[in-house]
């Protein structure tokens, strides 16, 4: 019998907020992550034990790692004192990153070898969500393993989308973020224009919020992070491009056509190429008007 039900691996902005209802709701809890500092403030909490993905892999009913991408994922199942060599029968990991689907579908047949269910879990919802615990998740892979597991991800998820097999979930998320960055540009765009033809930008979004033009990102992004002058959107310009990449790059080998997400991708590009890599992506605002001077030149 496991004697923690849920593992967490990465306890940064997003799976520390994720590890925290587990822990907030009294579910028997096991974390990890490579920084100390992340581990220290569960090392006090009733009911939440500080050990290894290895060690996780004999105790838990389900692991979930959010970490940076797929890479550190493997790292963690493979050899001697990893998941795979340690798995208890039964295991379910979840994968909470946004990588590639062609990544994530291998590890699952690795996993699958040896006896693990592996599903892939896009998230949506930012920081927020995962602090408040009503994150959206997209997966991918084996049903059954979903349905046994779907009252524990209920602790951290308001809606659950089993969308097909391995790979569906992170190629929902690669969607996903291609619109949601790319209707954030264009949102921008439309306030630099507002600003530029004296237009207040809290006007703009005012009338964006109660008609068509309405989105997240004008609902939520702009008066939180951008009207309100804290620039604190959780996410760096770094982690938009990397998503946008790999869309791109995913679109290309499907194939279909994503225009206006290459071009997100290469403004997101140019915005890298700025000194922007390590900035809250909701800066892109103020910076919009060089980053696109930048892309109209390398396109001319």
């Amino acid at each position: 019998m496991a004697d923690a039900r849920v593992g967490v691996v990465g306890l940064g902005n997003m799976g520390g907020g994720v590890a925290r209802n587990y822990a907030r709701k009294g579910v028997p809890l096991a974390v990890w992550d490579v920084s100390e500092s992340a581990c220290a403030p569960f090392r006090s909490q009733p009911g939440v034990r500080v050990m290894a993905p290895g060690e996780m892999a004999s105790r838990c009913e389900m692991i979930i790692f959010v970490v940076p991408a797929t890479p550190e994922i493997a790292a963690s199942l493979e050899g001697p004192d990893g998941v795979l060599a340690h798995a208890r029968p039964g295991l379910v990991v979840y994968d909470f990153t946004t990588s590639d689907p062609r990544d994530s579908r291998a590890l699952a047949a690795k996993a699958a070898a040896r006896g693990v269910h592996y599903l892939d879990a896009g998230m949506s919802g930012g920081a927020t969500g995962a602090d408040a615990g009503t994150l959206t998740l997209m997966i991918g892979g084996d049903a059954q393993a979903f349905e046994r597991t779907r009252e524990l991800l209920g602790h951290v998820a308001e809606r659950l989308f089993h969308l097909g097999a391995s790979g569906a979930g992170h190629t929902m998320k690669l969607i996903h973020n291609m619109v949601c960055h790319t209707i954030f540009l264009s949102t921008c765009e439309g306030g630099r224009m507002a600003e530029a033809a004296g237009i207040r930008l809290e006007d703009m979004i005012a009338v964006f919020n109660v008609s068509n033009a309405r989105s997240y990102a004008s609902e939520m992004r702009f008066p939180k992070h951008i009207l309100s002058g804290k620039w604190d959107a959780r996410s760096r310009v770094y982690n938009l491009r990397k998503d946008l990449s790999m869309a791109v790059d995913l679109a290309g080998s499907i194939p279909a056509e994503v225009p206006l997400g290459t071009f997100t991708r290469d403004f997101l590009d140019a915005a890298m190429d700025q000194g922007m890599s390590e900035i809250d992506y909701s800066r892109l605002y103020e910076r919009f008007d060089p980053i696109m001077a930048e892309v109209r030149q390398r396109k001319a």
